[in-house]
């Protein structure tokens, strides 16, 4: 199989990406193996093609701002006994360029041709804008 599918997700309680890195950071964060994870209670039925070099893409009040590389899937079980996903993600968080989504709920496949460009080394350096500034610009098509 070639075919590659990403992940998008809102980054609920974040305004900005420092504060996905910081959560990450933590312990709590982290399963035992020190990667950051993310446990969603459905597994995606696309498995093969989301780690196939997949990424899971972060929303950030209304803006695609970050991505993640999807490691692998791991199954947990809650204290409530139930079945759930744990998204492993590489620590590295990739800037990407602005990009407006409207909210959803859970997590939603993004076709490769539909996920933002990382930012390039020369936009990395560039100060970084407030959210409403950024999702302005986003939605009038500047990048």
């Amino acid at each position: 199989m070639d075919k590659t599918v990403h992940l998008i997700k809102l980054c609920v309680g974040a305004e900005k990406v420092e504060d996905l890195t910081d959560w990450q950071a933590s312990p709590r964060a982290k399963g035992p193996d020190g990667l950051p994870r993310h446990v969603t209670r459905m597994w995606p039925k696309r498995e093969a093609e989301v780690l196939n070099g997949g990424s899971i893409y972060w929303v950030f009040k209304g803006i695609v701002l970050a991505r993640q590389r999807i490691l692998r899937l791991d199954e947990v079980t809650g204290g409530d006994g139930i079945r759930r996903c744990s998204i492993v993600l590489d620590p590295k968080v990739h800037r990407t360029e602005a990009a407006p989504k409207r909210p959803f709920q859970g997590w939603r496949y993004l076709p490769p041709e539909d996920a933002p460009a990382d930012l390039s080394s020369a936009q990395r350096r560039e100060e970084t804008l407030p959210p409403t500034l950024k999702l302005a610009l986003a939605e009038i098509g500047v990048r």
